[in-house]
């Protein structure tokens, strides 16, 4: 009889959706956001949102597509910078423009697209 009454004592552990753990990771993110207040405002331990916040940022709460606006302009048919500049790639977020000449290095490339992410 003790034990069943030990048992119903116990919180059971709530599996929360996967896209609500992101969600709210991603507000925690959020400079402006208070952690605290926002687990509070859901009815969440602290700690819980963030370990979500850090699994979010380790990339462990599956990633949603998430596309980055294109602009294509016209370029010159001819490379201006000779025969090794093959184009550029320019990057757009914010207020900051990250621009890439010629044909850079696949892993260099690479590197840089996941600094990129939230």
């Amino acid at each position: 009889m003790a034990d069943e009454a030990e048992q119903k004592k116990r919180r059971r552990s709530t599996n929360y959706p996967l896209e609500f753990k992101r969600r709210l990771a991603q507000q925690a993110c959020d400079e402006s956001v208070s952690v605290a207040q926002l687990a509070m405002q859901h009815g969440l331990n602290t700690n819980m949102v963030f370990r979500w916040r850090r699994q979010l940022r380790a990339g462990l709460l599956g990633t949603a597509t998430q596309l980055l606006p294109v602009a294509l302009t016209a370029e010159p048919k001819q490379p201006v910078g000779g025969a090794g500049s093959a184009g550029s790639i320019e990057i757009q977020l914010g207020q900051a423009t990250i621009c890439i000449r010629g044909v850079p290095d696949p892993a260099t490339l690479a590197l840089v697209l996941q600094g990129l992410r939230p």
